[in-house]
């Protein structure tokens, strides 16, 4: 390959990680620009998505990389995939928030963060020691259609990942801005105690947050299991953490900030992959975040918010 070629060939390649690490920044960005909680269990629901997508395919008769659908079968299975496993998450975030947090919404200081850690250390254990330390191999129903653009290729599974995440993301726009949870999520955002005074149940607000954010987060894990063809009890630190810098860098609480920096985290993850050698692409993007973070705090594309008395 030309060097036309191989860039064009990482630029696919990175749109499509920053994709799938948009819509996990999605769930953190959402949670903390609520409540103005990070909450590290988002890594490890990941996780478990992955392993919900894994057994819907299984209970639908997909076990291996053999068995291939094409047109609207391929939809349907993908659809129903989607849908078990973004209910599943969706509820886990749901519980996490009702038995794990909620109990502390009152209480200032990091206790809330710190219980966040815990209940990703226990969701990393369970399926550590319910599933084990193995690798699965993912049930991947897509057949190998390619398109040669140059000498750069463009797999059906790219594009499907590109698709399912644009329609997650406009769907979640559309949520926020159009609909009356949605201004109700935006009025909480801004100041809880004037939200509630307007009528908005805020506690009802943080728990459609985090089910919808957990909701994405089991979305991604299923993307991932589908574009790398396995999964494993370790995913969640590696691509959660990715993920929260993606929602660092493009501005934490800000749902467009946190589209555009997976998308930047995932070119720079691919193209700092292919020119500089692979250990330095971690080193490049969380020094690329401490940069943005020291000279511009609230993120490329986040904006100084007022004072919360």
């Amino acid at each position: 390959m030309d060097f036309g070629d191989v860039l064009l060939q990482q630029i696919i390649n990175g749109v499509s990680l920053g994709a799938m690490y948009a819509l996990l920044a999605l769930g953190f960005t959402m949670v903390y620009g609520i409540i103005e909680l990070i909450n590290f269990a988002h890594f490890n629901v990941f996780m478990v998505g992955s392993f919900v997508g894994l057994w819907a395919f299984q209970a639908m008769g997909f076990s291996g990389q053999s068995e291939v659908l094409y047109g609207l079968p391929l939809i349907g299975v993908l659809v129903v995939g989607l849908v078990v496993v973004m209910l599943a998450t969706g509820f886990l975030g749901v519980a996490i928030e009702r038995i794990a947090l909620r109990p502390l919404r009152g209480v200032s200081g990091t206790a809330p963060m710190i219980t966040t850690i815990g209940v990703s250390y226990i969701l990393f254990n369970v399926i550590l020691l319910t599933i084990g330390a193995n690798t699965l191999n993912y049930a991947n129903p897509l057949p190998s259609v390619r398109w040669e653009i140059g000498e750069a290729t463009l797999r059906l599974r790219e594009v499907l990942l590109w698709v399912v995440s644009f329609v997650l993301m406009l769907g979640l726009h559309f949520f926020v801005r159009h609909t009356k949870m949605g201004k109700a999520m935006q009025a909480t955002a801004q100041d809880q105690e004037a939200a509630r005074m307007m009528g908005v149940d805020v506690d009802r607000v943080v728990v459609r947050a985090f089910c919808l954010g957990s909701a994405l987060a089991g979305a991604a894990g299923m993307i991932f299991g589908l574009y790398y063809n396995y999964t494993s009890f370790i995913i969640g630190y590696t691509a959660g953490l990715r993920a929260f810098t993606a929602a660092g860098l493009g501005g934490i609480g800000n749902i467009p900030g946190a589209m555009l920096g997976g998308v930047l985290i995932g070119l720079i993850e691919s193209l700092g992959g292919q020119y500089l050698e692979v250990r330095w692409t971690d080193v490049i993007i969380f020094s690329i975040l401490v940069l943005v973070l020291v000279f511009r705090p609230t993120g490329l594309f986040g904006r100084a918010a007022p004072s919360k008395s």
